[in-house]
């Protein structure tokens, strides 16, 4: 499993947070290296991002409660609009190799059209493909146009 973290309100701490609360629950979690990037859609500071890959036999439905318990510790507020500032912001990327158009949509959609997402996935799962279209992640990295969505990699570790 792989889940997308963000923040751009007290991000080190908020994602170190998260990180702590997902290795207590996730043991094997690995975590990408962090990259700060730019909002999206929105004026406001800077996100920090990272990736995070653990193996589980909870369902897709425990994931989602656990990341959304995480969310509400975090004080998220659920009714902001999707395009703004969060203290954090948690996706399920992949569930294996399932593919699903419902709630929630796997593999995640951000992949393919985020660097903020693309980037750190590709760090952590360089030759893992993509359910849909079947290329490695390190391949989708290697042609994503980086000069449209620039990145930072921050000297920060949460492990």
């Amino acid at each position: 499993m792989y889940v997308s973290a963000g923040s751009n309100i007290d991000a080190a701490y908020h994602l170190r947070n998260a990180c702590c609360a997902l290795k207590a629950r996730y043991p094997d979690l690995r975590i990408s290296p962090v990259y700060r990037s730019a909002p999206v859609g929105f004026a406001g500071d800077d996100f920090l991002n990272l990736v995070v890959g653990f193996g589980t036999t909870d369902s897709v439905d425990q994931i989602l409660e656990f990341l959304d318990s995480l969310h509400r510790q975090a004080g998220r507020q659920r009714d902001m609009p999707r395009l703004s500032s969060h203290t954090l912001d948690l996706d399920l990327l992949l569930y294996g190799d399932r593919i699903s158009e419902h709630r929630p949509q796997l593999p995640h959609p951000d992949i393919l059209h985020c660097a903020y997402v693309l980037a750190p996935l590709a760090d952590l799962a360089p030759d893992q493909c993509h359910p849909v279209v079947g290329r490695r992640f390190a391949e989708l990295w290697a042609v994503f146009d980086r000069h449209s969505q620039p990145l930072q990699r921050e000297a920060m570790t949460l492990d």
